[in-house]
Order: C-alpha cells, then sequence, then structure tokens
C-alpha cells in the first residue's frame, strides 16, 4: 500500500478526536478523543517509519503509548476524585482543581 492512505486515515483520525475534544464536555470523552489524537500520531509515525526503512518512529511511536498510559492514569484518577468529593464533573464548569 502507498503511504498516502495511511496519512489520510491518520489525518481522518486526528481530525476526529480534534473535534471530540473541542465538542465535548463529558471528561471521559475527552480523554477517549485525546487517545485518538495521540494513536493517529502514531500511525503517522511508523508509516513513514517503514517508508525510510528504519526504526526510528517505531521507538517514538512506544514513547508516545507510555506517555498516554501515563496521561489515562492520570486523568482517570482525577475524574474519579471529582465523583468521590461530588464535584461538578462538567468541562466546562471546572475552573481549578482544589486541594
Amino acid at each position: 500500500m502507498n503511504i498516502d492512505w495511511y496519512v489520510t486515515v491518520s489525518a481522518l483520525i486526528f481530525s476526529i478526536g480534534a473535534v471530540g475534544v473541542m465538542t465535548r464536555r463529558n471528561p471521559l470523552v475527552v480523554l477517549l478523543c485525546l487517545e485518538l489524537m495521540l494513536n493517529a500520531g502514531n500511525l503517522a509515525l511508523i508509516a513513514f517509519s517503514r517508508m525510510w526503512g528504519n526504526g526510528d518512529g517505531q521507538i517514538f511511536a512506544i514513547i508516545v503509548m507510555v506517555v498516554a498510559a501515563c496521561e489515562v492514569c492520570i486523568g482517570l484518577g482525577i475524574i474519579v476524585a471529582m465523583y468521590r468529593r461530588r464535584l461538578p464533573i462538567d468541562v466546562d464548569e471546572i475552573r481549578e482543581l482544589q486541594g
């Protein structure tokens, strides 16, 4: 397959994620859309890595996956803490984290 298809799918997935981040108000959906954006970047990295015939893009994709896992752990921890304290879960109503 030509690399154009991979880049096109990657751009489509990234744009779906970006629209979801900008329009949704639920923090879980925002986290899912961020994951879509990171996975679209991974797809592009791996496609270009295979095009050039080296493994640098695949190494960067693994690093991005580690960052995504950390982001999900921290984000879900914050959301669970907010549910337990009965704080508003709407993204627009959250102004700052209160200790």
